[in-house]
């Protein structure tokens, strides 16, 4: 007798209901984290119409784009599947006043709100936080912007490139800016919105734990560029220790050495040097023991002051030999080190595989679509895959059907444009 699947665990934020206003990154790597733990997040996008495509801006950021079972390409851009997956999509024009009726009532169902609208236009709709925390006060209400609700910046609209430089980060970003050629770069992924999603994750998180204790919710302004900032971790501390602005290091490290890439004899590895014991046992490792021993080594603070000394002596012995070579005989001494991979490299290393890094789930247009697993481990309410990131508008009956609306309701709904096609 086939035995029935069991049920997937109950997640760690079952019953919490999101409904979620935001689009491109930020917002949406906030409301897939609080879906991955178990929340139900009900995505609001706009409808096709007037020139637009409809949808978060990020479906048509591609190519790539996902391929259907043909091998042709569907409106689905790999940007959009990779933060937006356990969601279902309704598509609402808010600028409508049906429109903003039916996001009142779904927020009145709703314990969370997170909209990423440029400061003020919520306003207008009549779903700002304080309009709506008014009317819903057990409501959590976050707003994410590029520069937050208050101060001189307010009004402009929030871009992660133009953060990383305006925050700092490019300025300790990229080669050394004493060497030919050395300049400031970006960050290869968007860290000013990604870390912002995950800093109002928890400030979230925070604000439910308040409204389950005290019965009031509250509003939660998260803005780019002040996580951009609080990010700078130990260079911001730096600063403000010493009044003096660190300067690019490359892919040196600004208060350890050896801690950076170097040469070897058929490429590039990193050597992660943490304290003088593992420069101890390197040294040993590399036929140079009495480094360890110079007084201006001996210490990871003379280190520092001597890195322009010491670096080209390790670099001449790390290129005597090849990648493999060192990595097996630095990780036997048990000294940090580890080779630069490229994503094929990555998503077919062991360590990546045995810890469920990569994923699948059915989506309409393809059987097996994988995606980037989440890295929370929880063990008694783990993370579930339950959705594919959803079509445009996939929900949209489904969802307005659980709030009432029955098919004639929905169908007059279309011809005023407050929401979408069925998909």
């Amino acid at each position: 007798m086939t035995q029935a699947p069991l049920p997937l665990p109950a997640g760690a934020l079952d019953g919490v209901r999101v409904l979620d206003l935001s689009r491109v990154l930020a917002g949406p790597w906030c409301t897939q984290t609080l879906a991955d733990l178990g929340a139900e997040v009900i995505k609001i996008e706009r409808p096709p119409g007037d020139g637009h495509p409809g949808g978060d801006d990020t479906r048509g950021w591609g190519p790539p784009f996902l391929k259907d079972r043909e091998g042709q390409d569907t409106p689905e851009a790999a940007y959009f599947l990779g933060a937006n997956r356990n969601k279902r999509s309704v598509t609402v024009d808010i600028a409508q006043p049906a429109g903003q009726a039916l996001v009142l009532q779904l927020a009145a169902q709703c314990d969370v709100l997170v909209e990423n609208f440029k400061v003020g236009d919520m306003a207008r709709y009549g779903l700002d936080a304080a309009t709506l925390c008014a009317k819903f006060p057990r409501l959590v209400y976050c707003s994410i912007t590029g520069y937050g609700q208050t101060g001189p910046y307010r009004d402009r609209a929030g871009y992660d490139y133009a953060v990383q430089g305006l925050g700092g980060l490019m300025s300790v970003t990229g080669e050394r800016d004493d060497l030919p050629g050395g300049g400031p770069q970006k960050v290869g992924v968007a860290v000013a919105d990604l870390f912002t999603g995950l800093y109002a994750t928890v400030a979230i998180l925070a604000a439910l734990r308040h409204r389950d204790a005290t019965g009031q919710g509250q509003a939660i302004d998260m803005a780019l560029l002040d996580t951009q900032v609080a990010m700078l971790a130990n260079l911001g501390a730096n600063y403000l220790v010493t009044k003096k602005a660190p300067r690019r290091a490359g892919n040196a490290h600004q208060n350890i050495v050896p801690y950076q890439v170097f040469e070897v004899a058929d490429g590039h590895l990193i050597l992660a040097v943490g304290n003088d014991g593992q420069f101890e046992r390197f040294c040993a490792v590399a036929g140079c023991p009495e480094l360890a021993q110079d007084d201006r080594f001996a210490r990871n603070a003379s280190r520092v002051r001597h890195r322009d000394l010491l670096v080209p002596l390790l670099a001449e012995r790390l290129r005597l030999r090849p990648r493999s070579e060192w990595l097996a005989a630095l990780d036997a001494a048990k000294v940090p080190c580890g080779p630069i991979n490229d994503l094929a490299d990555v998503f077919a290393d062991p360590q990546v595989l045995a810890r469920g890094m990569k994923t699948s789930v059915a989506h309409p247009h393809h059987d097996a679509l994988e995606l980037v697993a989440s890295p929370m481990k929880l063990s008694a309410t783990p993370v579930t895959l339950r959705r594919a990131p959803p079509l445009l508008g996939q929900h949209t009956d489904e969802v307005l059907a659980e709030l009432g609306l029955d098919a004639e309701a929905r169908a007059a709904l279309r011809v005023q444009g407050a929401i979408g096609p069925a998909p």
